[in-house]
């Protein structure tokens, strides 16, 4: 699909924190770096895939993203508008835009309401001048284009498989026509095939509708079919940024080239072949990350500078991002 020029949202040094209570009657409250100084672009038409373990933030940075969570700092323009800036009523305008797909299906839709209630909730917040009828015939539309039945119109979510629900939930993202969507985790709690349909689905849905999306998920071969481009996070920080065919073809940083060593290959005997790199120790807590570079704690080419100064994220080939001391060496 072709990508535009245009950019639909940019956000510059995000960070999002949180403070957490201390354990004891005189303990300090604690900060929790969730989002630490994160930016990046998407553009009209482009897939932006998200990636990492969990707790590195990558959640947190969808919502941030969606004015579901209040950044503490950075800023995050739509169109070129801050949205921090934004008057309710042009928040509420840019809102129609911006919608989400949730990661469990079934707890992400009221149980007390039918599919076709829950898919036309938005349409009836965002346009109330229409009638009754014309929004009926908006959610069968809808319906038909992510493979659901008009006739399940007064059915409720529990009588739906966890991949219809899926599809509910993704004709309420798409009632409005948004420009960008946040898929956060949307496929991780279905099975493998039902995935491949969803993903399948996805795709097709923005081709025809020239969407943008930003595709959070810990499955690399899910991300790499989707996505254009891939960021990269650990422990609320960016590591790399790049183009799909790049970052899986030749990585930059050791946190990435650890990730896609661990991504399975079809074949057994080049699986077999392939270098596997295995990370030392578990993630850091967020509440006690490490000094310097948050990594440095399981890189195998950690040198003292890691330890005191955190690595500046630089543009290498002009085009692909990467924080590292040691890249060029």
């Amino acid at each position: 699909m072709t990508i535009s020029d245009t950019v639909l949202l940019d956000v510059k040094d995000l960070k999002v924190h949180f403070s957490i209570p201390g354990g004891g009657l005189f303990q300090k409250a604690k900060l929790l770096k969730a989002v630490d100084g994160v930016s990046f672009q998407v553009r009209a038409g482009e897939t932006l895939g998200v990636v990492g373990e969990s707790g590195c933030g990558k959640s947190t940075l969808g919502r941030a993203v969606l004015r579901l969570l209040e950044p503490t700092a950075g800023q995050v323009a739509w169109l070129g508008q801050d949205m921090g800036g934004m008057k309710s009523e042009t928040l509420r305008s840019a809102r129609a835009d911006l919608q989400v797909i949730f990661q469990d299906p079934l707890a992400s839709l009221d149980p007390r309401m039918t599919i076709g209630q829950i898919i036309a909730e938005p349409l009836i917040t965002h346009k109330p001048h229409l009638s009754k009828e014309e929004v009926k015939e908006a959610v069968k539309a809808i319906m038909a284009k992510v493979g659901l039945l008009p006739d399940q119109l007064n059915r409720y979510p529990h009588e739906f498989s966890g991949g219809q629900c899926q599809r509910i939930g993704i004709a309420r993202a798409m009632i409005l026509e948004p420009k960008l969507i946040v898929c956060d985790e949307a496929v991780s709690a279905l099975d493998v095939s039902i995935q491949a349909q969803i993903v399948n689905l996805l795709m097709r849905l923005q081709k025809e509708f020239h969407l943008s999306l930003i595709f959070i998920s810990h499955n690399l071969s899910i991300v790499r079919h989707i996505s254009n481009r891939i960021m990269v996070l650990y422990l609320g920080r960016m590591m790399e940024l790049a183009d799909r065919d790049q970052i899986y073809s030749d990585p930059l940083h050791p946190y990435t080239k650890a990730l896609i060593s661990a991504v399975p290959i079809p074949d057994p005997k080049v699986e077999r072949n392939k270098e596997h790199i295995a990370l030392k120790g578990d993630l850091p807590s967020p509440l006690n990350p490490p000094s310097g570079c948050v990594f440095r704690t399981r890189c195998p080419f950690a040198k003292e500078i890691c330890a005191t100064d955190v690595p500046e994220l630089k543009v290498y080939d002009g085009k692909r991002e990467a924080a590292c001391h040691f890249v060029e060496s």
